[in-house]
């Protein structure tokens, strides 16, 4: 299924502070982790965690790995679970808007 690029950014977000919600993750875990659900270029992670970080909803940690160097894991902030919870709120609303509007529009016949 090819998804509009803007539209999965912002799903991108919810879905990367979820994720480090349930448990702090490094950027490769993540990644995968992701891309289990939505297909998404490892690069377009990283941006988004450092901006995630620079606006408070990330803090982040080295722990010792012992496949190489210390990975950068993600933790999520009190101001980060509070974003979770908003934009979480507004994509549940979103998709009961678009699903009643589908419905409306009687695409199955």
């Amino acid at each position: 299924m090819n998804v509009n690029i803007q539209f999965k950014k912002g799903v991108l977000e919810l879905c990367v502070l979820v994720l480090i919600h349930r448990q702090d993750r490094y950027g490769y875990e993540l990644a995968q982790a992701v891309s289990r659900h939505i297909e998404v270029a490892e690069g377009a992670l990283y941006p988004l965690l450092r901006r995630l970080v620079n606006e408070g909803y990330c803090t982040t940690y080295l722990q010792e790995s012992s496949e190489g160097p210390p990975r950068k894991y993600y933790k999520l902030s009190d101001a980060g679970r509070d974003y979770m919870r908003t934009l979480s709120s507004e994509w549940n609303e979103f998709v009961r808007n678009v699903a009643n509007l589908l419905e409306e529009g009687n695409l199955n016949e």
